[in-house]
């Protein structure tokens, strides 16, 4: 994606899921709204983990994982990290 292009608000929206009573963005989703990889995606963000709150991510439970692979269908096996979101 270049520089300077918006991305419409539905394509956003459709990535927004509530866990743990929070709106969240999986990490894959977010990359790939930016046009990156899952992997530069938290290198980056591990990089430069002082700009963030404490309160701006978490990593899913397995359990939760689970949940959202049988809920949603998405995380599918093998086209996703092998960590977890």
């Amino acid at each position: 994606m270049s520089k300077g292009l918006m991305i419409p608000d539905e394509r956003i929206e459709k990535t927004i899921l509530l866990i743990r009573g929070q709106k969240v963005i999986i990490d894959a989703d977010l990359a790939e709204l930016y046009g990156v990889t899952t992997g530069n995606l938290n290198k980056a963000v591990k990089r430069n983990i002082d700009r963030f709150p404490n309160d701006f991510m978490f990593q899913l439970t397995q359990e939760e994982y689970k949940s959202l692979r049988f809920r949603f269908g998405i995380l599918k096996k093998g086209r996703h990290s092998k960590y977890l979101p």
